[in-house]
């Protein structure tokens, strides 16, 4: 058993783009807590919900800064939000613009999900409890 003391775990997502990404996850509700530097242009921003609290890094100042080799485009993680009409905000993301990945269907016959993705394409799921 590791005895280090942990506490509230966070994801960190590597952009190449921080504001275009940062006003997408704005947009979906989330608000700013942490911004490096706080003025200009940010290499890192963390981003909170309720208690979910997500970072998003610049690729560039992780393989820099830090010497680590991110990955800043694709489906490398996928983004949990849930949601009192899947339905509804699916058909909102999507005409703003997030592209259409699965549309709203039914899962373990208790949940309906649907999937969209974020500006870099990471997979952002939606669901509800039916």
């Amino acid at each position: 058993m590791i005895t280090a003391m942990f506490r509230t775990p966070q994801v960190i997502l590597f952009s190449d783009d921080l504001p275009r990404i940062v006003g997408f996850y704005k947009r979906l509700g989330f608000t700013e807590t942490f911004r490096v530097p706080e003025e200009g242009e940010p290499i890192h921003v963390d981003l909170v919900l309720d208690d979910y609290k997500i970072g998003i890094a610049s690729g560039e100042s992780s393989r820099m800064d830090h010497g680590l080799s991110p990955v800043t485009e694709g489906q490398r993680a996928a983004i949990i939000l849930w949601t009192d009409d899947t339905a509804a905000a699916y058909a909102d993301l999507v005409a703003n613009g997030a592209p259409p990945l699965a549309g709203p269907h039914r899962w373990l016959d208790r949940l309906l999900i649907a999937w969209t993705a974020d500006p870099d394409g990471n997979p952002v799921q939606l669901v509800q409890s039916l």
